[in-house]
């Protein structure tokens, strides 16, 4: 679930609580999924002992620009991976539903990696689903999942121009492009919804097909979406009610009108796809 604004909040967090200081305890639970190759000990050398220079983000991928020699590490949130700092709640996703964050001896459950700084702060990452990934790599711009993905949605949007370019080499439903992060990396299912709703374009449209117009409506909508998801740190409690988000959740058994209007659920770009005929065309 995590898409770009979930991700951009979490580069957030880590920023508050990390940069600029030097890491000074690294807890790795063992888990061969979450950081495949890795070990718990390559993990832990590349963390400790290091300060935290900066933190970067492309779509759903992010990583730590660490000091001194040693390697950069990655992450990507998957379908449930979270962070959030030791001791606070944070923001909770509308997966994350009510259960507690914390065990009752106060352990965060589900954790994969835990960092703290001399100063006691720090964060948890953790993932009940075990979807997320943890690695080591170079940098940024040498890393190969990085580098298939296309300019970032929110920080490195093209113009409207330069959109309509880019669907009018595809013949696919305009909702299948937008969840191709090599095309735009960071829209997710929930956000190609919305700001397909909020544009009043049909899902299934071939991108081909969009005037100028209509994909000019669909990068304000994506401007507008992100910035407020970003902006109120992707608490979906803050989100617009006019807003699909809250309405399009559990399948069929989700809300079944939005504005009178009814919402129609199908798979379109091989996603489950909450839409309005009446409204988008």
């Amino acid at each position: 679930m995590p898409e770009l604004p979930e991700v951009e909040t979490v580069c957030r967090v880590i920023r508050h609580s990390l940069q600029g200081q030097r890491i000074a305890h690294v807890e790795v639970v063992p888990d061969a999924i979450v950081f495949g190759a890795f070990t718990p000990r390559s993990i832990q050398k590349a963390l400790l002992g290091r300060t935290v220079q900066a933190v970067g983000r492309r779509g759903k991928f992010f990583w730590l620009t660490l000091s001194g020699e040693g390697p950069t590490v990655f992450g990507h949130l998957g379908m449930s991976g979270w962070i959030r700092e030791v001791g606070l709640e944070g923001t909770r996703l509308h997966g994350h539903g009510k259960a507690p964050f914390e065990d009752a001896p106060g352990r965060p459950r589900f954790l994969k990696l835990g960092i703290a700084t001399r100063r006691g702060r720090g964060i948890v990452l953790t993932d009940p689903r075990r979807l997320g990934r943890v690695w080591l790599g170079p940098d940024a711009e040498h890393d190969l999942r990085v580098k298939r993905l296309g300019p970032d949605a929110f920080d490195e949007l093209p113009s409207a121009k330069a959109l309509l370019a880019l669907f009018a080499r595809r013949k696919i439903p305009i909702k299948a492009v937008l969840l191709d992060q090599g095309a735009l990396a960071g829209i997710g299912n929930w956000i190609a919804d919305e700001v397909l709703y909020q544009s009043r374009i049909a899902p299934k449209r071939a991108a081909a097909s969009l005037t100028a117009a209509e994909v000019a409506a669909l990068r304000r909508a994506i401007v507008s979406v992100l910035a407020r998801a970003v902006r109120v740190g992707a608490d979906h409690k803050q989100f617009p009610k006019s807003w699909l988000f809250e309405h399009r959740w559990g399948g069929r058994r989700g809300a079944p009108q939005i504005g009178g209007q009814r919402i129609v659920r199908e798979e379109v770009g091989g996603r489950t796809t909450a839409w309005v005929p009446t409204r988008q065309k």
